[in-house]
């Protein structure tokens, strides 16, 4: 018994939305990402421009701290991309916007670090 193109086609699991759909809407929603990154490096830049006008010494924890600010939005980016993958326009939206949310926690939890005087891990 032979099967044809046909039955393969029955067969196989049809995309819940097409590539490029998938594709318009990371970027749309990748902009809200990069916006969290581009600000985390503004946050990078600025805090080491002002240690070092004040002749401050920056600890490797708050360098640590302001990196992983930025590299948190690339990650949890790509995880909603992986996980959203395959599914419809609204369970799509939906990771993405729950990712969304969960850096904004963090990158506030990290901007607390700042305000409130710094961590004393010592």
């Amino acid at each position: 018994m032979t099967e044809t193109s046909a039955d393969l086609e029955a067969v196989a699991p049809k995309r819940a939305t097409p590539f490029w759909l998938d594709l318009t809407i990371a970027i749309v929603v990748g902009l809200f990402y990069a916006y969290d990154v581009w600000e985390a490096v503004g946050n990078l830049v600025g805090l080491t421009d002002t240690t070092t006008q004040l002749d401050v010494p920056f600890t490797a924890w708050g360098l640590a701290l302001l990196i992983a600010g930025i590299v948190l939005p690339l990650i949890v980016f790509a995880l909603a991309f992986w996980i959203g993958r395959g599914r419809g326009v609204l369970a799509q939206l939906a990771v993405y916007v729950v990712g969304y949310a969960l850096v904004q926690v963090l990158e506030a939890d990290i901007a607390s670090f700042f305000t409130l005087g710094g961590i004393d891990f010592g």
